[in-house]
């Protein structure tokens, strides 16, 4: 899910997931041929044949050991793989600027990234650091400068326990880039930027007893600062600064953390190591229609798994990188690991493992950005639409986030969206979460 605000598996048999066989290869070959034909429909009578591209999160599904589990009538249907370029400002600025870009020992034994001006820091990830590179290049990968949801078009967040009861929630969102801006017509730096890169504001609309509900999550220049985060309690109208060390305590209702945020991961990329597994092909879904109807229709469930209608699926080229936090910050933390599928062309995640403190598997997540237009830049799979799916595996929760709603309505990106929300005090100050309810 999308929202900072919110207080919101190289496998080993300890884990209780299948160790890959050595050749996947089923009856017609795909595996050993390094693809799967377009047209290929994978269920549950054939998905041993295909499980080589498969990311050990879905294997997990797949298997059924857990509480999570594939439905019966799964249907995977795969098409050919989509390539949409990156945007050309990007590419651009990253040609002119990624050999300003380095990583810089810190005294605690983490890296910093120091130099950096825009597009992608590493455009060849290589090296003792390759992933810490990679990690750089998530952090900082094609992002739109605006991205709203509005009351209008708002983001679903649904979330369901361990009885099977489903609760959803509408909310309005704002992301912001305030520096290392590409898209055409705007600045690279915002004069009103100051020590800000990047501002995330969302509001709850619907339920009604949880309306007016806020956050705001600041992110600066100096990358080993955490973030801000400021909260609006509509009960005591009142913002209060929450303490941006507790990145483990779960949002309200939801499965996730402050570090599962900003489209897969919001951890403070100073404090983690992130070590380099390999490249693979991985199944995903990305470019997709908006399923029309209120949650769960045109889902497979209990999962909350995209249904045929949604569109293809496709394989995609990833790095795998295991992220843990640094031994002198490691203390009190929730996670052990975090596996991350990171798709090669545009650096967002696209399948997380999650182990907890203990090393047990805990959580997948699957992470489908949308293919959106944005204006005057083309089609771009980074765009801030998503889906997404995390499944606690351990209390059988679910989370289920979207950045469109049940009519069809997604995201506005840059001048599509309406004036207002270009205001900057109001949508990306503390200051602006006070005037709530005004």
């Amino acid at each position: 899910m999308k929202f900072g605000f919110r207080l919101v598996i190289a496998l080993i048999v300890t884990t209780g997931l299948w160790v890959r066989a050595a050749s996947a290869a089923g009856p017609d070959g795909a595996a050993a041929a390094g693809t799967i034909p377009p047209g290929t429909q994978i269920t549950m009578q054939n998905w041993q044949n295909y499980k080589e591209f498969m990311s050990d999160g879905m294997l997990a599904l797949f298997q059924g050991t857990y509480e999570w589990k594939m439905p019966p009538d799964i249907e995977l249907d795969v098409g050919p793989t989509v390539i949409h370029p990156l945007p050309k400002g990007y590419l651009d600025a990253t040609e002119k600027y990624a050999s300003q870009a380095k990583l810089v020992d810190l005294p605690d034994g983490g890296l910093t990234l120091e130099g950096y001006v825009a597009g992608t820091p590493f455009p060849n990830p290589d090296g003792p650091h390759k992933g810490c590179e990679i990690l750089a290049n998530l952090w900082f990968r094609y992002t739109p400068r605006l991205t709203a949801s509005t009351p209008e078009n708002p983001v679903i967040d649904c979330h369901q326990d361990s009885h099977g009861n489903i609760a959803c929630e509408k909310m309005i969102f704002i992301d912001r880039w305030l520096k290392h801006v590409t898209d055409p017509g705007y600045p690279m730096v915002d004069p009103q930027a100051g020590d800000r890169y990047e501002t995330r504001f969302g509001m709850t609309i619907e339920p009604e007893q949880l309306k007016y509900s806020a956050g705001l999550t600041i992110y600066y220049d100096d990358l080993t600062r955490l973030p801000g985060t400021y909260t609006f309690s509509p009960a005591q109208r009142r913002v209060t600064q929450t303490s941006s060390a507790s990145r483990c305590q779960p949002s309200a209702g939801s499965d996730m953390t402050a570090d599962d945020f900003r489209y897969g991961f919001a951890g403070n990329i100073t404090e983690f190591s992130a070590d380099f597994l390999g490249e693979r092909k991985i199944l995903a879904l990305l470019d997709y229609d908006i399923p029309l109807g209120r949650f769960p229709a045109n889902y497979f469930m209990p999962l909350g798994f995209p249904k045929p209608s949604w569109g293809k699926w496709e394989l995609r080229d990833v790095y795998e990188i295991d992220l843990r936090k640094l031994p002198a910050k490691a203390g009190g933390y929730c996670y052990g690991k975090r596996i991350m599928y990171v798709d090669k062309r545009f650096y967002a995640p696209i399948w997380e493992e999650l182990y907890d403190s203990q090393m047990k598997y805990w959580k997948t997540v699957h992470i489908s950005p949308q293919a959106l237009e944005v204006p005057g830049v083309g089609l771009v799979n980074n765009a801030g639409s998503m889906s997404e799916q995390v499944l606690d595996l351990q209390n059988a929760h679910a989370t289920y986030d979207t950045s469109f709603d049940d009519q069809g309505h997604t995201v506005y990106i840059n001048q599509q969206a309406p004036k207002e929300y270009e205001d900057q005090r109001k949508y990306s100050t503390p200051g602006g979460l006070s005037e709530i309810m005004r």
